[in-house]
């Protein structure tokens, strides 16, 4: 599937009032997880209130996010095993790609994508991602 193409669905399920932040969210996982072949593990992370960590939020699947909080940016890892902060959640992961949501200028939390193929994540990954952290802040605001 096109990562464009599912932009009007990420639009549909942020639209859903009727569903908790929680129920869309997870939405929002399963769609990823079910459309992008690479995608082997999707979740959401948040700020923990004032402290220095993150809580696991809604998810689909089994699975560099402590980063991603610090830094502000983007995260994309081609090859875990390279990486020498990564903590494994599954062997058969290969490939990571973390973006942070901001809302009002402040990092509140990220999506985390778990690939089980190497090298999978393109810009096209990140922009699409972008705008979905963009679509979840909308939310959380």
């Amino acid at each position: 599937m096109i990562l464009q193409d599912l932009k009007p669905r990420i639009k549909l399920i942020i639209a859903q009032d009727n569903l908790s932040v929680d129920d869309r969210l997870l939405k929002i996982c399963e769609t990823l997880e079910a459309q992008i072949s690479y995608y082997n593990w999707v979740g959401f992370y948040f700020k923990n209130g004032d402290k220095d960590e993150l809580k696991l939020g809604p998810y689909v699947g089994e699975g560099i996010c402590g980063q991603v909080a610090i830094s502000n940016q983007n995260f994309v890892v081609p090859d875990v095993s390279a990486q020498d902060n990564y903590i494994a959640c599954s062997i058969t992961v290969k490939a990571e790609i973390v973006i942070p949501i901001f809302v009002n200028g402040e990092n509140i939390g990220q999506i985390d994508i778990d690939s089980n193929t190497p090298d999978p994540f393109t810009e096209a990954d990140e922009r699409f991602l972008e705008f979905v952290c963009k679509e979840v802040a909308s939310l959380i605001k």
